[in-house]
């Protein structure tokens, strides 16, 4: 099922997850819909309190080399925890939550992380590129963090003034 993905300034966005303690039918279904949804909004990572859901489960699902998103290559996340972070980068993101703007982001290069998968078994992995930095950004909406808030203060200011008047331009 398609849920509603809710928008910068809605103030769920702050929010802390919680962490996950049950494996069940309801988790299945919430991962399911996030996928659907997700890929709906041609979106490669979605964090569940995107779709109001304050629980620590997040979803990345990168294009291959053709440029397609495979479901074979769908990463599902339960109550991760980056272990390692090293280097530096700065990617162009983009957020479902914040559409239609995207900004220059620095971020950790390579990450090492733990989390869960759909039946509760840890797995420990290292990403780099795109994938450690979507990583980071999913994390990031768990913990009721943004990517604009990561933002120089001047560049946070021009963002501010924009996504005031592209809500106002809505009404």
């Amino acid at each position: 099922m398609i849920r509603e993905i809710i928008t910068y300034p809605n103030k769920l966005l702050k929010t802390k997850s919680k962490d996950i303690t049950l494996f069940d039918d309801d988790l299945h279904t919430l991962l399911d819909d996030m996928y659907e949804t997700m890929m709906n909004k041609n979106g490669i990572g979605l964090a569940a309190i995107q779709i109001a859901v304050p629980l620590n489960v997040l979803i990345i699902n990168l294009p291959n080399e053709e440029d397609k998103q495979d479901k074979s290559d769908l990463l599902e996340v339960i109550n991760p925890k980056i272990l390692q972070m090293d280097g530096s980068t700065i990617y162009t993101e983009g957020c479902l939550s914040v559409p239609e703007y995207y900004e220059d982001v620095q971020r950790a290069e390579s990450i090492k992380v733990s989390f869960l998968n759909r039946e509760g078994q840890e797995i420990i992995k290292e990403y780099e590129g795109l994938m450690a930095i979507a990583f980071q950004h999913e994390c990031d909406h768990l913990k009721g963090e943004l990517f604009v808030e990561k933002l120089s203060f001047l560049k946070r200011k021009k963002f501010e003034k924009e996504w005031k008047k592209k809500l106002k331009g809505k009404k």
